[in-house]
């Protein structure tokens, strides 16, 4: 038996407050302009895979297209 006949659906878990976040993430966002707490839990979806980040000075962050 394969491990994929025994998982039918993967998804990363989540926060309330990152699900919050990735709604608000959906089209690309500085971040800059978010509050430290929410620059936090950026960093730390981006571990994740959950958002990625686009630049290296003055960065913008956005959520990737499989978890909107």
């Amino acid at each position: 038996m394969k491990i994929s006949e025994l998982i039918d659906d993967f998804k990363i878990w989540t926060t309330n407050e990152e699900a919050d976040l990735l709604k608000k993430l959906g089209s690309p966002v500085k971040l800059a302009s978010l509050t430290e707490t929410e620059q936090f839990r950026v960093q730390a979806m981006i571990r994740k895979s959950l958002v990625t980040k686009i630049g290296q000075t003055d960065p913008s962050i956005v959520a990737n297209e499989k978890y909107k």
